[in-house]
């Protein structure tokens, strides 16, 4: 009876999503609460939603104030310098840009926004990208890679803040074994995009290769003058990471220390702050209420017994001597549902269930997480990627057009990162 309710939940959840009947905070309150009344729990609701949203209130916050300091970073344009730079050492050679596009997105990708980041990696190079003659589609095909693979794994980008928040894990934890595979991605990443620029090269007239390589050297090479901030914000960004690598401390209290120092050093004016502040908690506060309604939901779950229910009925499906590949198949499975779906749908609606799966298996839920965030880079080229209809509209290009040229090679990449995470041990196989 409780696996039905859960199972009832879950498509009712993905239904009202993915038919956009309600918005995901809608839906992920009202699926629950219908069923668990239905259940016969209705006057432990208040108590079931308080325990989940308990678990996930460190996520809440975390993803409030990296929000907030990359959103002061944004504003301070630390990345200019970078952009400008892989132009000019570009010389207007089409294997060097899609390089240097590469390496820029990647960069930008912590972020952890798309819309973000697809306006300035495309405001830095598509100009270079049109004046050479080259396909649009190069640089969005690399940017959706860059942005899936990087923040889709990051615990404040918007995938794995659902996975984080829905499975009740501590963000360092998830996070710092998935380094290694992330570097491995990037590197991936970057050949890829140096076999497209090979092939931009040979369509490309050599006498207009000549001229913008001339234009470019002839161009100023000074930098508008940041003073002492650039070198500051950059200082602080380096060390933030460091110390988020080295377990200094949980990931909520640096970035909330990173924030106000970020704040104070580039907008010491208390009128300032307050308006940086209104200006990306407009950003912030939708995801952060999405998490908490995330507690709401597996709080719920949870308590009633469904998810535990749920469990056991696909548990008698999986024989015990492939139960150790089940992070495994959670990668492979992810790639095509990421496709497909919503992050809300997927997240919060399946992950749960394969994770409490594999628990049965002395599987630790954060592999199943980390798993659950690699096909992410397949999911920035799908329908349901929100930002993507951003960045179509600044190459001027149609989804179907998009698909068909990176479909391929993004579904490549993203099984190379399933088999860098299984190589580094993120997720493992015994």
């Amino acid at each position: 009876m409780l696996a039905t309710l859960g199972f009832l939940t879950l498509g009712t959840f993905m239904v009202l999503v993915m038919r956009r009947y309600a918005t995901a905070f809608v839906a992920i309150i009202t699926a629950p609460v219908l069923f668990a009344v239905i259940a016969g729990r209705g006057a432990d609701l208040g108590d079931m939603a308080m325990a989940g949203i308990e678990t996930v209130a460190p996520t809440a916050v975390l993803l409030l104030f990296a929000v907030l300091y990359f959103g002061v970073m944004m504003d301070a344009k630390l990345f200019d310098p970078i952009s400008n730079g892989i132009i000019r050492l570009s010389q207007g050679d089409p294997v060097r840009i899609c390089v240097g596009t590469a390496v820029l997105a990647l960069l930008v990708a912590l972020d952890g926004d798309g819309t973000t980041s697809y306006m300035i990696i495309c405001s830095a190079f598509l100009p270079i990208y049109r004046r050479i003659g080259m396909n649009p589609l190069v640089i969005a095909t690399i940017a959706t890679m860059a942005l899936g693979a990087i923040s889709g794994s990051t615990p404040w980008g918007g995938a794995a803040t659902r996975a984080i928040s829905v499975l009740h894990l501590d963000a360092t934890t998830y996070f710092t074994p998935l380094i290694p595979s992330l570097l491995l991605t990037s590197a991936l990443i970057i050949v890829v995009a140096y076999l497209l620029g090979r092939g931009q090269r040979k369509r490309i007239d050599d006498a207009v290769l000549a001229e913008v390589s001339r234009e470019l050297r002839e161009q100023r090479t000074d930098v508008e003058a940041r003073g002492w901030r650039l070198w500051f914000n950059a200082a602080l960004t380096v060390l933030l990471l460091v110390l988020l690598v080295l377990g200094v401390a949980e990931l909520v209290t640096l970035f909330m220390a990173g924030f106000v120092i970020a704040l104070l050093a580039n907008h010491p004016k208390l009128a300032e702050q307050g308006e940086v502040i209104r200006k990306h908690a407009a950003n912030a506060v939708p995801v952060v209420i999405l998490v908490l309604g995330a507690g709401i939901f597996t709080g719920i779950l949870s308590e009633t017994g469904m998810v535990d229910a749920m469990a056991r009925t696909l548990l008698a499906a999986v024989p015990d001597s492939l139960g150790n590949l089940i992070p495994l198949f959670t990668a492979l499975i992810g790639l095509p549902l990421s496709f497909f779906m919503s992050n809300d749908a997927y997240f919060f609606g399946i992950l749960p269930v394969l994770a409490e799966s594999a628990s049965h298996h002395g599987i630790p839920a954060y592999e199943i997480a980390r798993a659950g965030v690699v096909g992410q880079m397949l999911h920035s080229i799908g329908p349901a990627s929100a930002p993507l209809w951003v960045l179509l509209g600044l190459i001027g290009k149609d989804i179907g057009e998009l698909q068909r040229f990176a479909l391929l090679r993004v579904a490549v990449v993203s099984l190379g990162m399933v088999g860098c995470t299984v190589l580094t041990g993120a997720i493992t196989l015994t």
